[in-house]
């Protein structure tokens, strides 16, 4: 282990994003070490990393970013060179039922893992980064023209969103007043394979499955960009490597699509691909009171990113929801497990 060149955190690592992360480091840096640091809370799992969990550039520590003692407890045993950020509570739906948990994790917790990493090097931050992940949703809501850019007004409407911006404030505020060295982005609708079934595309592709409502908000209006998580996982390696320091960069999929058209489109390939007839997955979709705070339309400009980086997703929607979907019917254990709660008995077997 000493032999590796850098060492890399990777906080909520065993989630949606961050396991497609830890695994593109993992396999294409071998001479860093990968240290893997997961609260394993509902969505959470490390059946999504079976695959690296033996590779020698890799560790997974079990811990909570809430607890600033374990926090500095690890910093000092290890040393991390760079972190990139992604634990954090993100469903907005959760938020207004709880959003002290969002404040606790989102920005306390941010801030526990500032002031280690700040204590760790005391200004002595040559070739050291912390990465900080965020969302466009601390940017507000979109009328029916416009994008957000990385010089947008944050404005954000829901508990999750206003935990997030008050993390990239802090953030950067620890750059300026501290000068430690930092990165932040913000994406747009993630989805592809190992999504927690409660967002909107893994949700619907199990209630297609078993039958059961597809449940739309309000008139099924609503705006959002998609971005293939794959893709934002090839775009913070890029960013963690050759991006600014104390800059911002927006990532989006170019792929703005109405929640109404995207279920249709996604019954539209289920039917096809599990043999049902044409047109009985729309007849499953039902519109449901809408959510409070909720923002019209999300669209991301990512010119930024394209431009200086080189960096541009790599499929379309159509392209990139047909394998997702496939992901999800050749892995139906998963699925299975995610729903029965099962999943989190892995650690226990694994690691205990």
């Amino acid at each position: 282990m000493n032999n590796h060149r850098k060492k890399i955190l990777i906080t909520g690592g065993a989630g949606f994003i961050g396991s497609h992360v830890v695994r593109l480091f993992v396999e294409k840096y071998p001479d860093y070490h990968i240290y893997n640091l997961d609260a394993l809370t509902y969505a959470g799992n490390l059946e999504n990393l079976k695959d690296v969990e033996d590779r020698p550039n890799y560790s997974f520590i079990k811990g909570d970013i809430n607890n600033e003692t374990f926090i500095n407890t690890i910093f000092k045993e290890s040393r991390f060179d760079g972190i990139i950020h992604l634990a954090a509570e993100s469903h907005v739906d959760r938020s207004i039922t709880d959003p002290l948990a969002f404040v606790r994790t989102n920005v306390l917790g941010t801030m526990n893992l500032l002031n280690a990493f700040k204590n760790t090097w005391d200004n002595n931050y040559k070739n050291k980064l912390f990465y900080h992940i965020s969302t466009d949703e601390v940017y507000g809501s979109l009328g029916e023209s416009g994008l957000f850019t990385e010089t947008t007004s944050y404005n954000p409407n829901s508990p999750y969103s206003a935990s997030k911006a008050s993390s990239d404030h802090f953030v950067r505020a620890y750059g300026e007043t501290y000068r430690l060295p930092y990165i932040i982005s913000n994406c747009s609708n993630n989805y592809g394979p190992n999504q927690f079934p409660e967002k909107l595309i893994p949700l619907f592709i199990n209630n297609i499955l078993n039958k059961k409502p597809l449940p739309l908000y309000g008139d099924g209006n609503y705006t959002r960009d998609w971005l293939f998580v794959l893709d934002h996982a090839i775009a913070i390696d890029l960013i963690f490597h050759k991006g600014k320091l104390k800059d911002t960069y927006n990532i989006g999929g170019f792929n703005e699509w109405k929640n109404i058209d995207l279920v249709k489109l996604l019954c539209q390939q289920m039917d096809k691909k599990i043999n049902r007839e044409k047109g009985s997955s729309e007849k499953l979709i039902t519109y449901v009171k809408d959510r409070p705070g909720h923002d019209l339309r999300y669209a991301i400009d990512a010119s930024k990113i394209n431009k200086e980086l080189g960096w541009e997703p790599s499929v379309t929607f159509e392209e990139g929801l047909s394998k997702t979907i496939d992901w999800y019917l050749s892995n139906e254990n998963w699925l299975k497990n995610v729903t029965s709660g099962d999943y989190q008995k892995y650690y226990l077997k694994q690691y205990s």
